[in-house]
């Protein structure tokens, strides 16, 4: 069984990437719109902040740059 403080790390990390994927595609999508780049943005500086480092060991520029290209390739 999975310590539970852990599984709430994982969650965090989980839910920032959907919503980091939701803010991509609404920002190509709608690039007039501000608020999607600055949500892009923020998400941004979350992956690559300390308290990410903290939540889990992933990469944070893989991360990004994977996150990226899949919403490149599900856009066409």
């Amino acid at each position: 069984m999975m310590d539970p403080y852990q599984e709430l790390a994982n969650a965090i990390v989980m839910q920032a990437v959907k919503d980091y994927r939701i803010a991509l595609l609404h920002s190509k999508k709608r690039p007039d719109n501000n608020g999607y780049q600055i949500e892009v943005a923020s998400l941004e500086r979350f992956f690559r902040s300390g308290w990410f480092g903290e939540l889990t060991s992933l990469n944070a520029e893989y991360l990004i740059r994977r996150v990226n290209e899949e919403v490149q390739k599900n856009d066409r």
